[in-house]
């Protein structure tokens, strides 16, 4: 069996979709495949998100956010949207989850680091699911 493909999705790529991303290939390891994206990407990454996953020693400098695209996310087993409304796609027979985050953007380190956490929780549970199925 082939492993199975998640895919974050929230507006600008650029803190929530990261930080999820991250703590998902730190978690799972290679028995996900992990794809984040967003429905309008900004140019770089929040450095306040950057800074939160770097006090718990995941470093996700190197990603670059992404333009949601079709095809990602119809070849994609998970999708995980946080937030992006109206924009994020819907395919049949695909698992949905919605994950209401604060969005980071323009957030003090404080609560990044909450919505650090909340992530980090919610893909435990994802990856304990996936790991059952």
């Amino acid at each position: 069996m082939s492993k199975p493909s998640v895919l974050f999705v929230c507006v600008h790529n650029a803190g929530r979709s990261q930080m999820a991303a991250g703590w998902l290939r730190q978690l799972a390891g290679d028995a996900v495949e992990v794809r984040s994206a967003g429905s309008e990407p900004k140019d770089q990454i929040n450095p306040v998100a950057v800074e939160a996953m770097r006090e718990v020693g995941i470093d996700i400098t190197g990603a670059v956010p992404q333009r949601l695209e079709y095809e990602t996310a119809k070849s994609s087993d998970v999708i995980v949207t946080m937030g992006c409304g109206d924009a994020c796609p819907v395919f049949p027979g695909k698992r949905y989850e919605d994950w209401e985050l604060t969005d980071p953007a323009g957030q003090p380190i404080e609560v990044v680091r909450q919505v650090r956490d909340e992530i980090r929780s919610r893909v435990e549970k994802l990856v304990g699911e996936l790991r059952e199925a």
